[in-house]
């Protein structure tokens, strides 16, 4: 139930002004299940919202989910109870309140007032008092090495602190602090319907910056849009895709006229690559929402995809395949830099899960593979329960399977490849290889 309005009546859900749809939006994010990818743009489009208040609507919302950890760290010492406790539209506000006056050059008295203007009258005496609070006494960042204070310098749970840390030691800050930085928008070149060249010509004509890929050559970035508004978009030239997913089928090098399954579809991004690359692809997923989502790619793109809706652990259909895919379900956090809450959202405890379904599926998926045929796994994450541990149970539950090398980002030969933020310019990626022996 929506809360009273000032004025007695009840607020819509969505305020038509930038900070209440960003509330919204936060409320919605940090205390519920929702994806910000998929809330703001129809929260901005219910709003009404255009330009510079769309802008720092999106700003707003982003920027807050980024740095949730230092921000919930900072009003933790301002509050007597524990902020958790506090009434959910309160908490939305507090938080975004706080990453005005912490992170952003929007004046102290307009962030408070404005933002205390959110909360219904018998709240707006608590926030504006810990809001005031904070604007005298604003926190300095930990010095500390320790994970607990990476992880307020940079805003990534501090349990995944500790896995980068093994993984790349002195760099684990600076990938940190990537995986916690917005990204540019990434687009795939559709190249069954024109070439990267005449799209970046569109892209130029229409008064964009498009910059090439460094990993994947049919990768365009720009620095912001809308994508259905891009030149191209209507006509299936591109579709938003970041390079380390297009890298993926790059490994898996589908070529014509092979039989090609995407074990775990949805949403359609590499479906579709592989489906122009090969000639068709069988899609699967467990999900007949997200195989709607990869029908639509497909049919904008203009590419023939076959949808199967199964479980991918318990495969349907029979062996055969030429190539397969497993993008297997995973926390995330390699997206992180599209979706801030993959930051502090996924917790550690689901990582035995995960990799449990991991495993289940790749095995399943490696049934149905031709002799000598190649599988792909992938994951956009970097815990070692999802990655290395998974491929290492997955060669003990089929023996059958041999790693199989591949050129990696650097050109070298390799078997199981990792892609970084601040190293590739990518989400984090784990690519491994397999071809069947037998």
């Amino acid at each position: 139930m929506a809360p009273p309005s000032p004025g007695g009546g009840v607020r819509s859900p969505v305020s038509g002004s930038a900070r209440g749809v960003a509330a919204e939006a936060v409320r919605r994010v940090a205390d519920g299940e929702a994806f910000s990818n998929l809330l703001l743009p129809s929260l901005l489009d219910r709003a009404g919202l255009a330009g510079r208040e769309r802008a720092l609507a999106t700003e707003l919302t982003y920027g807050t989910l980024r740095r949730l950890v230092p921000i919930d760290r900072a009003l933790s010492d301002l509050v007597r109870r524990p902020l958790e406790r506090a009434p959910a539209s309160a908490r939305a506000a507090l938080r975004l309140g706080a990453y005005q006056l912490l992170h952003t050059r929007i004046p102290a008295h307009a962030a408070v007032t404005e933002t205390v203007a959110l909360v219904p009258l018998r709240q707006r005496g608590f926030v504006n008092a810990v809001l005031r609070r904070l604007t005298a006494d604003r926190p300095e960042p930990p010095s500390g090495a320790d994970d607990a204070a990476m992880a307020v310098r940079t805003g990534l749970a501090p349990w995944a602190v500790a896995e980068l840390r093994r993984l790349l030691g002195e760099e684990a800050e600076e990938a940190a602090a990537a995986l916690a930085s917005p990204a540019p928008l990434p687009l795939r070149t559709n190249t069954c319907r024109t070439t990267p060249e005449r799209l970046a010509r569109r892209l130029v004509d229409a008064g964009l910056e498009p910059q090439l890929g460094a990993l994947h050559p049919g990768t365009l970035r720009l620095h912001g849009g809308r994508p259905s508004e891009l030149p191209g978009f209507a006509e299936g030239w591109f579709t938003v895709q970041d390079e380390a997913s297009a890298w993926v089928v790059d490994v898996l090098e589908p070529e014509p006229g092979n039989r090609v399954l995407d074990a775990c579809a949805g949403p359609g991004g590499k479906a579709t690559d592989i489906a122009c690359r090969a000639g068709s692809v069988v899609a699967a997923d467990v999900s007949p929402r997200r195989l709607g989502l990869v029908r639509r790619t497909a049919d904008r793109l203009g590419v023939t995809a076959r949808l199967v809706a199964q479980d991918a652990a318990r495969p349907a259909l029979r062996e055969g395949f030429d190539r397969i895919l497993v993008d297997a379900p995973c926390t995330g956090i390699g997206a992180a830099r599209r979706r801030p809450e993959l930051l502090w959202r996924p917790r550690r405890t689901d990582l035995s899960r995960l990799a449990r379904l991991q495993v289940r599926i790749a095995v399943g998926a490696a049934s149905l593979l031709a002799p000598g045929g190649i599988m792909v796994y992938s994951v956009c994450t970097f815990p070692r329960a999802e990655t290395d541990a998974a491929c290492d149970a997955l060669l003990g539950k089929a023996p059958y399977l041999r790693p199989d090398p591949f050129a990696g980002p650097d050109g070298s030969s390799i078997t199981r490849a990792r892609l970084w933020p601040h190293r590739h310019g990518t989400d984090a990626m784990f690519v491994a290889r397999f071809r069947r022996a037998d």
